[in-house]
């Protein structure tokens, strides 16, 4: 497998800017896009066609849960990571076809080992806790 084509879709610049660096010096991923908001994300998945998408949950338009299940209707091998502030959208987001989700607090550690895990995986979804 080649570099990781990833996706940064938020709203916040400073976010964005945030994971480029820490994502850009990873030798093997390429964040190939960024957008600012749900109806960018999915003109830009469709346009790149990432291996991950980062996804923030709220955000103008279209949130993070449309914009979701509208790129999984047109690409539904990407896979999608959650970055949320926001406990209670996760329950959607599994919903509309997120492969995982983390939230904005974590480690970098644990952020840069999910988006490695998901890119190699080709059956991963997470499960909703009752």
């Amino acid at each position: 497998m080649g570099k990781i084509k990833l996706l940064i879709v938020d709203d916040n610049e400073v976010v964005r800017e945030g994971l480029k660096s820490i994502l850009e010096p990873q030798a093997d991923i390429d964040v190939v896009g960024e957008a600012v908001d749900g109806l960018d994300g999915v003109v830009q998945a469709e346009k790149l066609k990432p291996d991950v998408i980062l996804m923030d949950a709220h955000m103008p338009g279209i949130d993070g849960t449309e914009a979701t299940r509208r790129i999984k209707r047109s690409l539904p091998d990407v896979k999608i990571l959650f970055l949320t502030v926001y406990g209670d959208y996760v329950g959607s987001a599994l919903d509309a076809g997120a492969s995982w989700y983390l939230t904005k607090d974590c480690r970098r550690q644990d952020l840069m080992e999910a988006i490695r895990v998901l890119a190699r995986s080709s059956r991963v979804k997470a499960e909703k806790a009752d």
